[in-house]
C-alpha cells in the first residue's frame, strides 16, 4: 500500500491509497465518473456543550474533536454541498453513494443529496445491539444511526447483490434495519496510550454488509472521511480497491498499519450468490424456437385458476387476453404485473411443471460454453 502526501500530486487514480489534505480539494484532483462506490462517514456535527457525566461521575469519552465543530447549521450546510457535489462528480454513471449520520445531521444531508441530484434508494437504520445508554435520563436511548444509500442519478444501473444479502440473512430477504453491535472489544484500536484512536470508529460488520450488497470484486471505493480505514481493510480482505482520504495524521498512521495486516480473501471466497438480474435473459420464445414447448400446448398457473395456450410468437392466448407470459398472467389475475417465469407451468406425464426450469436449462447450457 502506497500513501500520497499531497493532493495536487494525484495524476491518476490512486488505488489502495490513503491520501493526505481536504476531502473536497482531493475529489475534485481525482478523475471524473472513476469510483464505482462512495461510502462516507462525514462529521455529525453532534453541538456538544459541556462535559458528560455517568452516574458514578466518570466522563464520558464524547466526540468532541475539533473536526466536528461548526460554527452555525449554514456553515455544515455549506460543507455538506460541497462535498457532496465533489463526491458525485467522480462517481461513475452507475456509481453509488452510501452516507451516515445520526439524527443531529442525517435530515440536512439527505436534503443536501436531493439537491445535489442524488436519486434516494432506501434509507437504513443501524440498530446498535449495545448502544451506549442515556446517562442523563432525558431522552430515549440512542440506540441507531441512519445510513441513506442513493445511486448517482434517477435511473443508474447502480450494482445491488440481493441474492448475496439474502444468504447473508439465511435465505430470508435482507431489510432495512440491520441489528449489529457497535465496534469495541479487541476491534477498538487504541492509540499508543491506549485510549481510543478514533471516537466514531465503525463496525466491519457494518461495512462487510455495505460492500458485498453494493460492490463486486475489483470495483473501486472511496471513502472522503477514511478515519482509522474500516472501509478500506473490509474493501481490501473482500477484493476491492480502496480510495481512502484524511487530513489527521494520526489517523492515518492507524489506518496505515491496520490496512497492511489485513489478508485479502482467496479468489473463490470472494465469490458471492449472482442476483438473478445479472443471469443471461432468456426470451420465453425461445422455449418455443427450440421445441421445448409447442404451439398449441396449454400453460396453467400454478394455483391451477388459469390456463392460456402457447402461440408460435412466444405469446399466450386466453380468456379474451393476448400478450406476453407476463402480460397474461397480470390481466387474468387482476394485478398490475406478474412474473410470467414463476407463475406458468406446463405438464408432463400428469405433474406440473414450472416453465422456469425451461430457462434454467438454457442458461445452464450458455454457462457452459468456452467463451
Amino acid at each position: 500500500m502506497k500513501t500520497l502526501t499531497k493532493a495536487k500530486e494525484v495524476a491518476t487514480l490512486p488505488l489502495n491509497s490513503i491520501l493526505d489534505g481536504d476531502c473536497i480539494d482531493v475529489m475534485n484532483s481525482l478523475p471524473e465518473c472513476s469510483v464505482d462506490l462512495i461510502f462516507a462517514d462525514p462529521p455529525y456535527n453532534l453541538q456538544l456543550k459541556g462535559d458528560l457525566h455517568r452516574p458514578d461521575n466518570s466522563k464520558v469519552d464524547a466526540v468532541d474533536d475539533h473536526w466536528d465543530q461548526f460554527d452555525s447549521f449554514r456553515a455544515y450546510d455549506e460543507f455538506t454541498t460541497a462535498w457532496l457535489k465533489a463526491a458525485r462528480r467522480i462517481l461513475k454513471p452507475d456509481g453509488a453513494i452510501w452516507v451516515i449520520g445520526s439524527y443531529h445531521n442525517i435530515f440536512r444531508v439527505g436534503a443536501a443529496m436531493q439537491n445535489e441530484g442524488f436519486w434516494l434508494l432506501n434509507d437504513v437504520v443501524w440498530r446498535k445491539s449495545n448502544p451506549m445508554p442515556n446517562f442523563r435520563g432525558k431522552r430515549f436511548t440512542n440506540a441507531h444511526e441512519t445510513m441513506i444509500w442513493a445511486s448517482k442519478s434517477e435511473g443508474g444501473k447502480y450494482t445491488f447483490n440481493y441474492e448475496a444479502l439474502k444468504s447473508l440473512n439465511e435465505g430470508v430477504q435482507m431489510r432495512s434495519d440491520w441489528v449489529l453491535p457497535i465496534c469495541n472489544g479487541h476491534e477498538r484500536l487504541k492509540d499508543e496510550n491506549g485510549d481510543k484512536a478514533h471516537p466514531t470508529q465503525k463496525p466491519e460488520s457494518l461495512l462487510h454488509r455495505v460492500l458485498v450488497g453494493s460492490t463486486n470484486p475489483g470495483d473501486v471505493v472511496l471513502d472522503p472521511f477514511f478515519g482509522t480505514g474500516t472501509t478500506g481493510a473490509v474493501a481490501k480482505m473482500l477484493g476491492r480497491n480502496f480510495i481512502g482520504i484524511e487530513r489527521e495524521e494520526a489517523y492515518r498512521t492507524v489506518a496505515q498499519k491496520r490496512i497492511a495486516k489485513v489478508r485479502k480473501f482467496d479468489k473463490e471466497a470472494l465469490q458471492v450468490s449472482a442476483s438473478k438480474r445479472a443471469e443471461p435473459r432468456v426470451p420465453f420464445g425461445q422455449l418455443v424456437e427450440r421445441g421445448m414447448l409447442r404451439p398449441g400446448e396449454e400453460l396453467f398457473s400454478l394455483n391451477g385458476r388459469h390456463k392460456a395456450k402457447v402461440r408460435a410468437d412466444g405469446t399466450l392466448i386466453g380468456d379474451d387476453v393476448k400478450g406476453s407470459i407476463h402480460q397474461v398472467g397480470a390481466s387474468l389475475e387482476g394485478a398490475p404485473s406478474c412474473n410470467g417465469w414463476t407463475y406458468w407451468c406446463f405438464k408432463r406425464e400428469g405433474k406440473k411443471v414450472p416453465i422456469d426450469l425451461l430457462r434454467q436449462q438454457i442458461r445452464a447450457e450458455m454457462s457452459e460454453r468456452p467463451n
